[in-house]
C-alpha cells in the first residue's frame, strides 16, 4: 500500500467529487495517478498532493469531464483504489434535490442515513466464497461528519446536520409522485443517484465515510419550482463547487490537527466480526482481491 503520511500521521484524506467537483484548488505537489484494482479501473486517475498540511487524494467520481452515469460508476474500484493509496477518511461531495424547504438550493447537507433504491450491482466486496455483513445502522462516521460541518461553516456554506437520503437509480430525475413519496409519505430529505453503494462500500473498507449532499434544487414535488431542469441545476452547482472546494480546504486543516485514534461510529473496526465464511472455506482468488480492503482480518 502507497503511503501518503500528511501532517497528522495515519489520517489522510480522500475525496469523491460529484457533479460540478472535478478538482481541489491549492494542491502542493500536484500529481495525477493512475491506479489498476481487482475490481477494474476507477472512475478516472486520482489527484494526490498535500492540502493544509494534510496529504489529500482526489477522485472525480463521474471521471473529468463527467463522462460517467451514476450507473457505470465503478464502486468498488473507486473505494480500493483510494484505500490503496493509504487514505483514512472520505468525504463524498455529491450533487442532491431536496425534500425540504428549509434545505434550499445551494445548502448543504451532511447525510446521516440513506434509503437505497438502486439496482446497480457491485454492492460489496464480499460475496460467494468469502461471505461478510458489516453493521450499518449508522452508516458514516459522526466524527467526521461533524468536522465537514464545521469546515463547511468555516467557508460560509448554509449547512444542515442530519437528513435522509434517498439513493435512486437514474439517470431521469424522480416522477412527480415518486417525490411526493420519498418526501410525504418515507420522510427522506434528499435525493441523489450515487451515495449507494459508495456509503456501503466504504463501510466493508473500514474507512471513515461521510456525506456532503449539495442541493441544487427541489426535485419535482415543490409547487412553486417545477420540475428539474439541468439548466438550472448547473447555475447552481457553479456556486456550489467553489463553496465544495472551500469546505474541503478547511476540512483539511481540521483533520491535519485533529487528534488521532479512533471513532464513535467504529468505522476502522467494521469488519471484526463481520467474516462469516470460516478460513478453510474461503475462495484463494476473492481473498486475494479484498487484499486492500479486508487485510487487515484477512491476513
Amino acid at each position: 500500500m502507497a503511503d501518503m503520511a500528511g501532517g497528522n500521521p495515519g489520517v489522510k484524506l480522500g475525496v469523491i467529487g460529484g457533479s460540478g467537483v472535478y478538482g481541489v484548488d491549492g494542491l502542493e505537489g500536484a500529481q495525477w495517478l493512475r491506479l489498476e484494482t481487482p475490481w477494474g479501473d476507477p472512475s478516472d486517475e486520482i489527484l494526490t498532493g498535500r492540502l493544509a498540511g494534510l496529504e489529500l487524494a482526489f477522485l472525480p467520481r463521474h471521471g473529468r469531464g463527467h463522462v460517467l452515469s451514476p450507473s457505470e460508476v465503478p464502486y468498488r474500484a473507486n473505494i480500493d483504489a483510494l484505500k490503496q493509496l493509504g487514505v483514512s477518511h472520505v468525504l463524498s461531495v455529491s450533487a442532491c434535490g431536496s425534500f425540504r424547504e428549509a434545505m434550499a438550493p445551494g445548502d448543504f447537507v451532511l447525510v446521516d442515513q440513506f434509503i437505497d433504491r438502486t439496482i446497480r450491482g457491485g454492492k460489496s466486496f464480499f460475496t460467494s466464497g468469502c461471505v461478510a455483513h458489516v453493521s450499518l445502522a449508522h452508516p458514516v462516521c459522526a466524527d467526521l461528519a461533524a468536522l465537514a460541518a464545521g469546515a463547511a461553516r468555516s467557508a460560509g456554506v448554509m449547512v444542515h446536520e442530519g437528513g435522509t437520503y434517498l439513493a435512486m437509480e437514474g439517470p431521469q430525475f424522480s416522477t412527480l409522485a415518486e417525490s411526493r413519496m420519498y418526501r410525504d409519505h418515507w420522510g427522506t430529505d434528499v435525493i441523489g443517484m450515487t451515495n449507494m453503494p459508495e456509503a456501503k462500500l466504504a463501510r466493508e473498507a473500514e474507512l471513515h465515510y461521510a456525506s456532503l449532499a449539495m442541493v441544487t434544487d427541489y426535485d419535482s414535488w415543490h409547487p412553486d419550482h417545477g420540475e428539474v431542469d439541468v439548466t438550472a441545476i448547473r447555475r447552481v452547482l457553479a456556486a456550489n463547487g467553489a463553496n465544495a472546494r472551500a469546505t474541503v480546504a478547511a476540512l483539511a486543516a481540521a483533520l491535519a490537527g485533529a487528534a488521532r485514534g479512533g471513532c464513535g461510529t467504529g468505522c476502522d473496526h467494521a469488519l471484526d466480526h463481520a467474516l462469516l465464511t470460516a478460513p478453510e472455506h474461503r475462495d484463494p482468488a476473492l481473498v486475494a482481491k479484498l487484499s486492500t480492503v479486508a487485510g487487515r482480518v484477512l491476513g
